[in-house]
């Protein structure tokens, strides 16, 4: 069992400590590093496409990578905004990591970028627990996905140094519960900020390119509670974990931190692990392997601007 332990505490570790690399790297450009997450599905592409217009009119140098299991169809859509835009397919891995987003930015981001938004992969259970070396982390959650998603994922938004709600124009038909969602919010990450977007609508249009800028002068960045917990107990990054049952955990861990479920496995020699997930489902698994199997595309060629 130890094993297992030490294994995860390494891989976690060595990500970390590119994160940290990175981070210092881009901060001495003047590159802040917007890490958005959310569930497939939640609007974030349609958002980023609209922020990166509006960036663009702002003249604000922006730019946007964006990472999926397959097809570059979100490359494409943002894209149309005119601004850069790369595309990284991961092979069947469930999130990004920092070694893997060096390597992607390297050669491509323009020197004068100030603000890079990196679309991770549509999962909210592996992308939570890998620091990019970003300044701010953004959850997204549509009005669809219901009022009890941070409860069931509580270090995704626990971690979360902004949350955005998505889809608001559609609230009302599906009965979104706005108190309740705030109320579960406040649960897992007292104090975050909660903004309220519509792509379609243009409501909130804005409010993610103003806090991105403000994070990256340093001014207005929300630290987590789960966060501070975890500096303090020696825990410097979320555990990583198979699965997200949709509670906390207390492991015997003896510092009164909230774990989710850590379910990792050790396998003998021989083992195959197939990473591709099953259709439909988000398992997360993260076997403690350095993953090199991303793949390099380049970069989408901006569309004329159409709007």
């Amino acid at each position: 069992m130890c094993r297992v332990v030490d294994l995860r505490q390494a891989v976690l570790a060595k990500n970390d400590g590119a994160a940290q690399a990175l981070r210092d790297e881009l901060t001495a450009r003047g590159t802040t590093v917007v890490n958005l997450l959310s569930s497939p599905g939640s609007g974030k592409t349609a958002l980023l496409e609209r922020e990166l217009l509006l960036a663009r009119e702002r003249s604000v140098a922006v730019a946007a990578l964006t990472a999926d299991l397959a097809t570059e169809n979100d490359a494409v859509r943002l894209a149309r905004s005119g601004v850069p835009v790369k595309q990284v397919l991961t092979d069947g891995l469930c999130h990004l990591e920092a070694g893997m987003l060096g390597r992607h930015l390297d050669g491509w981001l323009p020197e004068d970028t100030r603000l890079l938004f990196v679309e991770n992969v549509g999962n909210l259970v592996c992308p939570a627990g890998y620091d990019l070396g970003e300044s701010l982390r953004v959850v997204l959650a549509s009005v669809t996905e219901g009022e009890d998603k941070p409860l069931k994922y509580p270090t995704a938004f626990g971690l979360a140094q902004l949350v955005v709600v998505t889809k608001t124009d559609i609230a009302q038909a599906v009965e979104f519960d706005e108190a309740a969602f705030r109320a579960n919010v406040e649960r897992v990450n007292p104090g975050v900020e909660i903004v309220m977007t519509s792509a379609r609508k243009g409501e909130g249009l804005g409010l993610l390119l103003d806090r991105s800028l403000a994070a990256g002068a340093g001014t207005g960045t929300h630290t987590p509670v789960m966060a501070r917990r975890q500096q303090a107990t020696g825990h410097d990054h979320a555990p990583v974990h198979g699965h997200d049952h949709g509670h906390l955990h207390g492991h015997g861990h003896g510092h009164g931190a909230d774990h989710e479920s850590d379910h990792h496995h050790h396998h003998g020699p021989g083992h195959a692990h197939d990473h591709t997930p099953a259709p439909g489902a988000d398992h997360g698994h993260d076997h403690g392997h350095d993953h090199d199997r991303d793949h390099e595309h380049p970069q989408v060629q901006p569309a004329a601007q159409t709007r």
